[in-house]
């Protein structure tokens, strides 16, 4: 199946090019976009010289907006799986397989360090953070989540095209799986080995994280009030 793995990358110099070294190592067949989103570094040229399309945005417009982008790109190129991956190294080429297999049964594929033991340590803040969404979306969706903030997915057509008509724009990754929920697709989870960033540093700051709590939460359970009204009208 034509395949596209679309790489969000904000000064990420450093590790993209062996990302896009290990993608064409580990699944050859596949093409890659890198959305390059208004980096002030030389993440272009890396990328460019790496093998992978390349799209430029004028200004840095954040990962919901970055993905979006990816998603228009796919549906407009006539991809039928479309996957996400990190661009600083933290998501692992040789679990591409696992992931793209899975599509013929499920409108969405997460790639999960939690739903069995994988070798994945992350702190304890951000272990509380992602017990609390899952706990949280598995509540509201009524299906049960282990990783709801993996940005690892890989989506079939139907979830292309909603992605492109929209993609929540600030730290969308918990916000995006209740979208597809609420428009009943299929969705699982697949266990999936990943590491730390290679290079560079997370733009998430303990302050920024208290927003993003803040801030998923509340749109996480307005989605749900709007869900219950929907059904109730029905």
């Amino acid at each position: 199946m034509k395949t596209l793995v679309i790489i969000p990358a904000y000064n990420e110099e450093g590790s993209i090019a062996s990302v896009i070294r290990d993608i064409h190592r580990f699944a050859p067949s596949v093409d890659i976009v890198v959305i390059n989103d208004g980096s002030t570094d030389r993440t272009k040229q890396r990328a460019t010289e790496a093998g992978a399309k390349v799209l430029t945005l004028p200004y840095n417009v954040g990962i919901g907006g970055g993905m979006q982008t990816g998603y228009i790109y796919a549906k407009q190129h006539g991809y039928e799986i479309a996957i996400q991956m990190d661009a600083d190294g933290q998501h692992l080429a040789s679990e591409l397989p696992k992931l793209i297999a899975q599509t013929e049964q499920y409108d969405l594929v997460i790639g999960s360090r939690y739903v069995e033991n994988t070798s994945y340590r992350s702190s304890l803040l951000r272990r509380v953070g992602m017990v609390f969404f899952s706990n949280l979306v598995t509540l509201v969706t009524g299906q049960r989540f282990t990783d709801t903030t993996s940005g690892f997915r890989a989506a079939g057509p139907r979830v292309i095209d909603l992605y492109a008509k929209y993609y929540p724009m600030d730290y969308p990754e918990v916000e995006a799986l209740i979208y597809l929920k609420r428009k009943g697709c299929r969705i699982t989870e697949v266990a999936t080995e990943m590491r730390n960033r290679e290079t560079g540093k997370s733009s998430i700051t303990p302050i920024k994280s208290v927003y993003y709590m803040v801030k998923v939460t509340l749109s996480v359970l307005m989605s749900a009030i709007r869900y219950d009204r929907a059904a109730v009208s029905k």
